[in-house]
């Protein structure tokens, strides 16, 4: 996590951010997620069934992985100096790329894009994100995510 004073907002646009350290993504945190989605689809939850796709395993689900950013924020987030709340604003440009198996390892590579000071003390920053996955030769996914810091 980096904090940045108002004033050096636009100084780290451009900037590569922390790497996340490696997460695994198991079986039991797929079906957690299918259960909250209500997204059983086979190749997500059937170990057997989904072992007969191109895949050969579960995947996780395209939206798991993108719900992982909300851990990996932790590592490589730019909070602007007196930032008392932060929130969601959404994405730009999601892709999911290539599918994350069972028990594969991810982490995320970020970097800011775009900051503005929409309101005194409402910063809306963009961070570009990938989510690397260990061994692949493609990403899980990249966007484009959007966050709201509100600033005293």
């Amino acid at each position: 996590m980096k904090i940045v004073k108002r004033d050096d907002v636009a100084n780290s646009i451009g900037e590569q951010l922390e790497t996340t350290d490696w997460f695994t993504v198991t079986q039991e945190q797929i079906n957690q997620f299918a259960d909250c989605t209500l997204d059983h689809q086979f190749i997500h939850v059937d170990p057997e069934k989904a072992k007969e796709t191109p895949f050969g395993s579960t995947i996780a689900h395209g939206f798991l992985s993108l719900s992982m950013l909300s851990h990996f924020a932790e590592t490589f987030s730019v909070i602007v100096d007196g930032c008392y709340m932060g929130v969601n604003y959404g994405f730009d440009k999601v892709r999911f790329i290539a599918p994350v198996k069972v028990d594969s390892r991810i982490r995320c590579h970020a970097k800011l894009i775009a900051a503005v000071e929409k309101n005194p003390g409402q910063f809306m920053l963009t961070t570009e994100v990938e989510i690397e996955i260990e061994g692949g030769d493609k990403p899980a996914l990249k966007a484009e995510w959007i966050s709201m810091q509100m600033v005293k």
